[in-house]
């Protein structure tokens, strides 16, 4: 098995990552903390599939569970989906010593960790994630968040869990487009972190790379804890793991979260914003072709139709990055290094067009 400490001001917890750690997690979490009740927050997808062998798992170990199932999709990040787990929460007389695991994708731990971070001002919150994109970068940190009509996740806190339960078989279960979804986050990390990963990715393809997943998702998050680690709450170093997130969020808001999933907007930001930035002098040279190239190998999308470029600068505008003059961009110097980029408001189109 393997464990990764994530140490931040607020609080140290582990992650476990082994193949099917699924069916020993019951056990684990009963031996790690005291508890008599768990609430489940899960999805329809993921919930038909395994929610009646994890409920089982639980009352074996004398843990009684309730369960809460979302729609799945970006739908379900709403003001509407968080008052109803609220008020089903406090329906079951939720307290202090019980647990909220966050069971499914990146979807179910954004609302799930903030419905714990905020019911009785805090409860205690275990991320068992089920999807590639969850188990490499979401569960990871600390971010919970629900959107809103002017734009993705700005609303929500910087909430760590007790502890990240991965269980990299569970991926099996995945449709082809969204273990796609996740590895465009997997090449996110490549890119600002780690070029000899990205040349790893280069040499495989989607079905050769998956007997490394357990090496990839420990990895990434391994990158990502050490980011954390030295940045909890998102105002220096940690920025660099919103590379393609800017222009990414900007193309679901704009296509109301129903043409791209998460990880093929963030696709077309990290490779939009290359290409400009290639353009500028301001990233090595052959970068973009290098990450369009790799985007491809992995069925991710490389293209999209034109936006209006006012309606884009609007939604680019009201993203939490923005400061008040200025808009923090995270660019490469190369594959494997990304840096911080401050551009004016005034000249923020120039990388929309």
């Amino acid at each position: 098995m393997e464990t990764i400490k994530v140490t931040t001001n607020s609080k140290i917890y582990k992650m476990h990552i082994k193949d099917g750690l699924f069916y020993e997690m019951a056990n684990m979490i009963s031996a790690d903390f005291s508890l008599d009740r768990i609430f489940i927050i899960t999805d329809e997808n993921v919930g038909k599939i395994y929610i009646n062998d994890l409920k089982a798992s639980f009352q074996k170990n004398k843990i009684s569970t309730e369960v809460i199932v979302l729609k799945p999709g970006e739908s379900s990040k709403s003001f509407e989906s968080y008052q109803m787990i609220c008020e089903m929460l406090l329906k079951k007389c939720i307290n202090r010593s019980d647990i909220i695991l966050a069971f499914g994708g990146g979807i179910v731990g954004d609302i799930a960790g903030f419905a714990a971070s905020t019911i009785l001002r805090g409860v205690r919150l275990i991320h068992a994630p089920t999807s590639l994109l969850s188990q490499v970068d979401s569960s990871v940190g600390g971010k919970t968040a629900i959107n809103t009509s002017y734009g993705k996740n700005l609303v929500g806190t910087f909430y760590q869990p007790e502890a990240v339960y991965i269980d990299p078989l569970l991926l099996d279960t995945l449709p082809k487009r969204y273990f796609s979804d996740g590895m465009a986050e997997v090449i996110k990390y490549a890119c600002i972190k780690d070029g000899k990963l990205f040349e790893l990715l280069e040499s495989c393809d989607v079905a050769s790379i998956k007997p490394f997943m357990t090496k990839l998702i420990s990895l990434c998050c391994s990158i990502k804890a050490d980011v954390v680690a030295k940045d909890e709450k998102d105002t220096g170093e940690r920025m660099l793991l919103n590379f393609g997130h800017t222009i990414g969020h900007v193309i679901e808001s704009y296509y109301d979260y129903s043409r791209f999933t998460h990880g093929e907007a963030v696709a077309l930001g990290m490779l939009k914003i290359t290409e400009k930035s290639e353009e500028l002098g301001l990233t090595d040279a052959k970068s973009y072709q290098r990450l369009k190239n790799l985007l491809q190998k992995y069925d991710l999308p490389v293209d999209y139709t034109e936006m209006d470029i006012k309606k884009s600068e609007e939604i680019l505008l009201k993203d939490k990055k923005t400061e008040s003059e200025t808009v923090n961009l995270i660019l490469l110097k190369k594959i494997g290094e990304a840096y911080i980029y401050k551009v004016d408001k005034k000249t923020i189109r120039d990388f929309l067009l």
